[in-house]
């Protein structure tokens, strides 16, 4: 099994950026696709973006296509992700998360591990 930390989480006004990372330990981090999943208080979690084990597929929501980037470093075992031009809907705490599915795998129901989470709030 893999272990997640996450990092980069912050207060931001509307419109600038930040870079979440996600470092793991313990099983082979290059046999894991990894995703990202927010939550907002009081409201279920929902997929962000994900990234193939390879880091050539990736997939997002919509509402963050555009102006966030997953990508990964299988030797430094880390994943990213990169958020530009932010928005107050995009506050929430952000998860990292880690699946030996592959295809697409956009339900959190889908991912055997996760990290703690690191908030992120954007301010207007």
């Amino acid at each position: 099994q893999v272990q997640l930390v996450e990092s980069g989480g912050g207060l931001v006004q509307a419109g600038g950026s930040l870079q979440l990372s996600c470092a793991a330990s313990g099983d082979s981090f290059s046999y894991y696709a990894m995703g990202w999943f927010r939550q907002a208080s009081g409201k279920e979690r929902d997929f962000v973006a994900s990234v193939d084990w390879t880091g050539g597929i990736t997939d997002y929501v919509d509402s963050v296509k555009g102006r966030f980037t997953i990508s990964r470093d299988n030797a430094q075992k880390t994943v990213y992700l990169s958020m530009n031009n932010l928005k107050p809907e995009d506050t929430a705490v952000y998860y990292c998360a880690a699946t030996r599915l592959i295809g697409r795998i956009d339900s959190p129901y889908q991912y055997s591990a996760w990290g703690q989470g690191t908030q992120v709030t954007v301010s207007s």
